[in-house]
């Protein structure tokens, strides 16, 4: 394959070349090799590579799964793979190397991926921006001066350069669905439990947090959730199970479907002209397609939601750095944590009580329940992704800025994602806006628990009414 093929593809695309013959495994990395080798001194979006790994699994031959010969990055955040380092892009993780493999990495492994690194991520995925002390700022390709999102920033920038296909991505505040809509990509956050989290532990951050990737096209995100849904030996729980493949929802019939258009946001908080006018563009394509759009807002208490999610964060960060402390048996240094982070440590370990964390469960699942109701009446929740383009790199600074200052920036810009996560439903964004300045805006639909089907019968559908697949950063 000639070097500039490859770019050409999505995951499912470049399968299918391969399982016709008409091109290699190794040619497919090599290009991929190539690629990373000569973009990623602009983006820094591959913080640890092991292609010789790849190149020799791949010379043995790989799973023959619907991804065979595909390459792949991994988040450099909780995904562990046996005989790799996984830094949670700390300084404070220097050293480790993981002598075993989460359960989703030997999905992916299982589906034919072929590893070729992990990506960038802020410190334990803590903010919607990909900048840690560790590695450094992850560049946006549409543009090097704003970021790539967080906290799966890494990924989304190797995948909308065309460095890979389709990356790993994970999201406990909208970690998925933020580097999605700033890079100009597909990310769905599954329901909570659709995919597993273990074996190391059985939810991420009491269930706010969900695995997936981010992706170019609908049905690559609809194959990997395929790839690696449903749970695991010992979950605590387990979402509704699928009725068929979620791939064979691309380009089925969504129906007409009752969609809920909401842009209201906590006090103090504003929308963005750029981001509410490609909101309300998103809701005049789906009333073109036949759907039924109203205004309503869902019953959101954001002061709760948000002290709640402080309260399970800081106490999830405390509990992450005491582990880690006792596997080297010593204290933590300053300089081997963020400012950010050393704050929220404090916060969780001296702060918050045990009924303080009870409280924060009981309004996440309360959340939840309100929502469910709320959506008896709806298909799905139209908002904006983000509250604004993406931002200028260090406008989010974890090294300048204390938990509280930390806490409003981040209202400011992801006043929407978060909901989801505390509810457990599935929501996606996608790419269906640029603005002035050449940059992507997402548009953010939120389903019903277990309900990824509508998801992406409405996204395929969508995809082929605006099609993004030639859309191209500068740097790619």
């Amino acid at each position: 394959m000639a070097f500039k093929e490859y770019d050409r593809y999505d995951a499912l695309g470049l399968a299918a070349l391969i399982r016709d013959r008409k091109v290699s495994v190794a040619e497919v990395l090599e290009a991929a090799i190539a690629r990373i080798e000569a973009l990623d001194g602009k983006l820094n979006a591959v913080v640890h590579r092991q292609f010789d790994r790849a190149r020799r699994e791949a010379s043995l031959g790989l799973p023959q799964g619907p991804f065979h010969g595909v390459p792949f990055l991994l988040k450099d955040l909780y995904a562990l793979d046996a005989g790799e380092p996984s830094g949670n892009g700390s300084r404070f993780y220097d050293g480790f190397l993981a002598d075993h493999n989460s359960e989703i990495v030997t999905r992916f492994r299982n589906s034919g991926l072929a590893i070729l690194g992990r990506s960038n991520s802020p410190e334990f995925g803590l903010v919607p921006t990909t900048e840690p002390a560790r590695f450094g700022p992850t560049r946006n390709p549409w543009n090097l001066e704003r970021s790539a999102g967080g906290s799966s920033g890494g990924g989304a920038a190797a995948v909308a350069a065309r460095l890979v296909p389709i990356a790993h991505a994970t999201d406990g505040g909208g970690s998925i669905r933020i580097p999605a809509s700033a890079c100009g990509l597909v990310g769905l956050k599954p329901t909570r439990a659709r995919c597993p989290m273990g074996p190391d532990v059985g939810e991420g951050w009491n269930g706010l947090s969900a695995g997936l990737v981010v992706s170019r096209s609908v049905r690559d995100t609809a194959a990997a959730l395929d790839a690696v849904e449903g749970p695991a030996v010992g979950d605590p729980y387990a979402c509704p199970p699928k009725a068929r493949p979620f791939l064979s929802e691309v380009g089925a019939n969504p129906g007409r479907l009752r969609i809920a258009l909401s842009t209201t946001v906590p006090a103090g908080v504003a929308v963005d002209p750029d981001c509410m006018a490609a909101v309300r563009d998103a809701a005049k394509l789906c009333a073109e397609l036949g759907h039924v759009v109203e205004e309503a807002d869902p019953p959101i208490d954001h002061e709760a939601l948000w002290a709640a999610f402080r309260v399970i964060i800081c106490s999830h960060v405390a509990n992450t750095v005491n582990l880690r402390e006792a596997a080297l048996g010593r204290a933590v240094r300053p300089e081997e944590l963020e400012r950010s982070t050393l704050a929220f440590r404090e916060i969780g370990q001296h702060q918050v009580s045990g009924a303080d964390y009870a409280w924060a469960i009981l309004t996440i699942h309360g959340l939840g329940r309100r929502l469910g109701a709320f959506m008896e009446r709806y298909d799905l929740i139209l908002t904006p992704t983000l509250a604004t383009p993406p931002v200028r790199l260090g406008e989010i600074d974890m090294g300048a800025m204390d938990a509280d200052a930390y806490s409003e920036r981040l209202r400011a810009y992801i006043p929407f994602t978060p909901v989801e996560n505390a509810a457990g439903l599935p929501a996606i964004s996608l790419p269906l806006a640029w603005n002035g300045e050449g940059l992507p805006i997402g548009s953010h639909f939120v389903g019903r628990y277990g309900d990824e089907a509508t998801l992406l019968r409405l996204a395929g559908q969508l995809e082929q009414a605006r099609p993004w697949e030639e859309r191209r950063p500068p740097v790619s």
